[in-house]
């Protein structure tokens, strides 16, 4: 049983391989991608719209709201970057009802990427709202002693997030080889509909806590109380 489609090399020239992460990984963008043009193609203002464009703003309304209720100032500021996580997970675990697919999200070098992902937003998030200057200096509050813990709270942060999705999917996989191997024709019909909803599931709670670490980390570095340096009255 594969456990991660890191070990499935899917197209090799010479020292150059193919493995099936890179390939569905490609397959989730190029879906996504198509999906985004063809929803988006035919908007409408008016008062009559398509069952599509329904879905989409219920989507993004749905995920604007949650931002909101993590405590980010202004939503609409983190919505395309968390926006994007969730709908990248969410599609790689859909799709995995496909006979044949593995879910990017099953290897650890795709979740570790996501991490990095959101340890990046962080900074460049607080940089164009604070500067480098202050972005810098929180890392020495209160006191420059603290610098070494606080880049290792970062770095904990980043790994914290791409092994607890790794192992969401990997635990999942590893439960279907074992179920399917003892009954191979009443699990899998079970299995796939507890797939397509831990699937979500798991792409909510990543994006989730995507959120939460760069609203805290972002209320952090703006100062105590949260407010930007340039908002508060000297």
């Amino acid at each position: 049983m594969e456990i991660s489609p890191d070990t499935q090399i899917l197209y090799q020239w010479g020292d150059w391989r193919l493995n099936a992460t890179v390939a569905f990984t490609w397959v989730v963008m190029g879906v996504l991608v198509v999906g985004s043009w063809a929803i988006t193609a035919r908007l409408s203002e008016g008062e009559t719209v398509s069952r599509w464009q329904m879905f989409l703003e219920v989507i993004v309304e749905t995920i604007r709201a949650q931002i909101a209720e993590v405590g980010a100032e202004t939503p609409d500021r983190f919505l395309p970057f968390v926006g994007t996580l969730f709908l990248f997970i969410a599609m790689a675990n859909l799709l995995a009802i496909i006979p044949g697919f593995q879910p990017p999200t099953g290897s650890l070098s795709t979740t570790a990427a996501l991490a990095i992902c959101v340890l990046m937003a962080v900074p460049l998030f607080t940089i164009a709202r604070d500067g480098l200057g202050h972005f810098l200096r929180g890392y020495i509050r209160p006191t420059p002693l603290m610098l070494p813990f606080n880049i290792i709270a970062e770095a904990s942060r980043t790994v914290a997030l791409a092994i607890r999705l790794y192992g969401n999917v990997m635990s999942g996989t590893v439960i279907a080889g074992i179920l399917v191997s003892i009954a191979p024709f009443f699990f899998p019909v079970l299995l796939q509909l507890l797939g397509l909803l831990t699937g979500f599931v798991q792409a909510y709670i990543f994006a989730i806590l995507a959120m939460v670490y760069i609203a805290s980390a972002s209320r952090t570095r703006g100062g105590t109380d949260g407010t930007p340096p340039d908002s508060k009255g000297d």
